[in-house]
């Protein structure tokens, strides 16, 4: 009798260690969940809750954070909601995708454009070392490519492969209108040269 009451406390204990981790992987779960499913209410209810840091969490598998998701299905008005409600615009899931790599992958502009004036860093590269701008390349995408250099993108950025978007441009040749927009910038004095001091005479 003793064994057995002795084995319920232990169960109990157990219980209450646990309920807590419990209790946040749901939560979790659930607030992807409501993003997924576009439920405003459910996701501002998760994001009003005292302390909640919610907004960040990432999907176990993919390792997707909601700003991933919403950049997945192009939906600008979520990206700047989560972002105005705390979330990392620079976060990483398990592929080392930022929402601005992926978006670039996608060739969604109008992300880009959200995203860099949300404070995206612009050269972030996934696994492979590639940068959004490389992406760009990829695509034959002049009009991301002219983005993301007003933006400062590093167009000598290499790849894991020692490869830059301009080398990749470069080796494409006049096929790849990328080319034309990398050389554009590159005609471009950068700040330190434009920059002058003294008196002029």
């Amino acid at each position: 009798m003793v064994r057995r009451f002795a084995l319920a406390v232990a169960l109990i204990g157990a219980v209450a260690v646990a309920a807590p981790a419990a209790a946040q992987f749901p939560t979790g779960y659930k607030f992807l969940e409501a993003v997924k499913k576009k439920d405003g209410a459910a996701v501002t209810d998760a994001l009003n809750q005292p302390g909640s840091t919610v907004v960040n969490t990432r999907d176990a598998t993919s390792g997707d954070t909601a700003l991933h998701l919403v950049v997945a299905r192009r939906d600008v008005t979520w990206i700047k909601f989560l972002a105005a409600r705390g979330a990392n615009v620079n976060a990483r899931n398990a592929k080392g995708e930022t929402p601005l790599q992926l978006a670039s992958n996608m060739g969604f502009v109008e992300g880009i454009e959200a995203l860099l004036g949300l404070g995206a860093k612009v050269d972030e590269p996934n696994q492979t070392g590639e940068t959004p701008l490389i992406a760009a390349v990829h695509r034959k995408d002049a009009e991301m490519a002219r983005l993301l250099l007003k933006a400062g993108a590093d167009y000598k950025r290499s790849d894991n492969s020692g490869r830059s978007a301009l080398d990749y441009a470069t080796l494409d040749g006049r096929g790849n209108p990328v080319l034309a927009e990398i050389e554009t910038a590159m005609k471009k004095p950068s700040a330190a040269k434009a920059a002058t001091y003294g008196p002029k005479f």
